[in-house]
């Protein structure tokens, strides 16, 4: 139950919180059981071995691994206290088997119930962060189709995004993948957006700042809308709702100013020309934005 409650926290909330958690729970079990500081130093051996192996599950056969390696280090902690106290050889690899396999049982366990753990704590693993920055997923299928040049942008960004969080030690698949949907929201009007035109006039030119305006900002809402309808994961929410933050549409905020000028008329309030946010809340957001608005200057 220890490790089990380990790699289960680690997965959903991080290998701090894991290791907080097992470390009271293999307390509380030692002094529930009287059994002294052999049985504690054995369960939190197994515990750390555990946890600080789940940083990242790209593949299925990660937690087996992870589970045979607690599973060796569990029956070398209890081969050595059974040599310390003098056990007879059979008891001390009867103890060991027992221990090794249910460390070994704790890991096919949260294998088998890992994507029930992803849903209950609304968290994504890398191993499914790598199977939606598969271009053969339909919402990408649809971009590259319909919105080619957003695709291609997304793509970059991809690959910046993902190097920039790993040089700062934040999660890079999680930062690739945000970057890879951030702009799904583009494919619903994909001609009035720059990197989607061929040239010629620009559809902008027919309406007023404020018309396009609307047009540039609802990209954000039609994302989040596209997100839920394709069951996008809930942690790639947040690259989309928070990849402008509440920055200033400058182009048209000056366009409505000169017109307003050239009329007469009240000049207009920044706060109207702002995307609605909200600001980025973890690293990967935030490197998200800084790259988005240092790629589309280039």
């Amino acid at each position: 139950p220890i490790l089990l409650a380990g790699t289960i926290v680690s997965i959903a909330h991080g290998q701090r919180l894991a290791l907080a958690i097992g470390t009271v729970l293999a307390v509380l079990v030692a002094l529930q059981l009287r059994a002294g500081l052999g049985l504690l130093a054995v369960l939190l051996a197994a515990l750390a071995t555990s946890v600080y192996q789940l940083r990242e599950i790209r593949t299925r056969s990660k937690l087996i691994r992870v589970a045979a390696v607690a599973a060796g280090v569990v029956a070398v902690a209890v081969a050595a206290q059974g040599m310390a106290r003098a056990v007879q050889w059979r008891f001390v690899l009867i103890d060991c088997a027992w221990g090794a396999g249910f460390a070994l049982l704790a890991g096919l366990l949260t294998e088998a119930t890992l994507p029930l753990i992803e849903r209950a704590f609304r968290v994504a693993t890398s191993m499914t962060l790598l199977e939606w920055c598969d271009a053969s997923k339909p919402l990408l299928k649809r971009m590259a189709a319909e919105a080619p040049g957003t695709f291609n942008h997304s793509l970059q960004l991809g690959t910046i995004c993902e190097a920039a969080a790993e040089a700062i030690g934040a999660k890079g698949l999680l930062a690739r993948a945000g970057a890879y949907y951030h702009d799904i929201g583009k494919t619903n009007k994909p001609p009035y957006f720059v990197e989607n035109q061929a040239g010629g006039s620009s559809l902008h030119e027919k309406l007023s700042p404020a018309m396009s305006l609307l047009i540039i900002i609802g990209h954000v809402k039609d994302g989040l809308e596209m997100a839920r309808q394709y069951g996008l994961p809930a942690v790639l929410h947040e690259f989309i709702a928070t990849h402008h933050g509440t920055t200033l549409v400058q182009y048209f905020y000056s366009a409505a100013a000169e017109k307003s000028r050239a009329e007469s008329e009240r000049q207009p309030d920044e706060t109207e020309f702002r995307y609605p946010g909200p600001k980025p809340r973890s690293k990967e957001a935030a490197i998200l934005m800084l790259a988005d608005a240092a790629e589309s200057s280039l």
